[in-house]
């Protein structure tokens, strides 16, 4: 009996150059054009209405500012202009969905919709090798997004400076700490790195899922987790805060805690604060009229008591972009990172 002998065919790509990377830049900006305009679309409509919205909190806030005599009432209600504008986004809470909506649904579908579709079998096999297919989408896509959101940034900044200048008590007006949870992360570094940590959950969890819209759940859910953790867990003990019981403590730092003690250094409770307010002047213990804060505090310090103030002053503002920003970098790369890894073992 005859034997056939049939000879192997090499794999197509064997012994070929790599494909160049800007052959694999043109392929990602032709499949992910749509999602990069309609960031484009989503940030330019926001930043419209932040434009709109700021130029008259700014112009309310000068004219406030400027108005002489400061108890007339024409600049009490100036005042209260500039307190009941912008109710909307004072908070900033209502802008903490920009970095997870752009992570959610440009990151999520980044892989997943391969594996759903399974189109990953074609696109894994073009010549240019799945982890460095993998790598060069994340790459250009996360780049994008991070410069996207830098530049909102800047407008965020801009829309709620205000804000953080209104802090003359003469005046009335506002007070909000840079330091503040739903304004913190949407400033200067952070609004860049929340993005690209938000992009980077939604690739991996696109990879792990393998469908679209599970992956996109995932993302809002860990997303979240992540920035609750930050705002009421990491960020006050970024640097060890400051402890001092002299009234040096302005409105725009962020105090994280407050006590009283007596002259023996013991702690003392709020009720036991109120009782001895309650055997001095009446109106120190809210009777006839709204006490004065300086007032009750002189008061006390006059008994004896000592008032020991935690917190984190204004000009650590910057630091704690910094170091918030770098944790979240090297977050975003290890999510990439391990996002690339599974590509590259993961096929069926």
């Amino acid at each position: 009996m005859a034997t056939m002998t049939i000879v192997s065919r090499p794999p197509e790509n064997e012994g070929m150059a790599p494909l160049p990377w800007r052959r694999m830049a043109w392929v990602t900006w032709r499949q992910h054009r749509a999602a990069l305009f309609g960031v484009g679309a989503f940030l330019g409509l926001v930043s419209l209405y932040l434009v709109i919205s700021g130029l008259h909190l700014h112009h309310v806030y000068s004219a406030a500012v400027a108005c002489r005599p400061a108890v007339s009432l024409t600049c009490n209600d100036l005042v209260s202009s500039f307190n009941s504008s912008g109710d909307f986004l004072s908070s900033g809470l209502v802008l903490q969905v920009v970095p997870v909506l752009i992570g959610a649904f440009v990151g999520a579908p980044l892989l997943a919709r391969e594996m759903e579709t399974g189109t990953f079998r074609f696109a894994f096999t073009q010549g240019f090798g799945r982890g460095r297919f993998a790598l060069a989408k994340l790459v250009s896509l996360a780049v994008a997004v991070t410069a996207a959101a830098g530049v909102f940034s800047v407008l965020t900044s801009w829309y709620y400076q205000p804000y953080f200048l209104a802090v003359n008590e003469r005046l009335g007006l506002s007070e909000t700490t840079p330091f503040a949870p739903g304004l913190f992360d949407l400033r200067e570094v952070t609004l860049a790195a929340w993005t690209l940590v938000a992009f980077a959950i939604g690739a991996l969890a696109g990879m792990l899922i393998r469908r679209v819209v599970p992956a996109i759940v995932a993302t809002l859910v860990a997303y979240a987790g992540l920035a609750i953790a930050a705002g009421s867990v990491f960020r006050a003990h970024y640097l060890a805060p400051l402890v001092t019981r002299k009234l040096n403590v302005t409105a725009l730092d962020w105090t994280l805690n407050q006590r009283w003690t007596t002259r023996g250094g013991r702690s003392v409770s709020q009720s036991v604060i109120s009782q001895v307010l309650q055997a001095g002047d009446p109106q120190l213990a809210g009777k006839g009229g709204v006490p004065q804060s300086l007032s009750v505090w002189r008061y006390l310090v006059g008994h004896g008591y000592t008032q020991w103030t935690t917190y984190q002053p204004t000009s650590r503002f910057w630091p704690f972009q910094l170091i918030e920003g770098s944790w979240l970098l090297a977050l975003s790369v290890i999510l990439i990172a391990v996002t690339v890894w599974l590509v590259r073992g993961r096929l069926t």
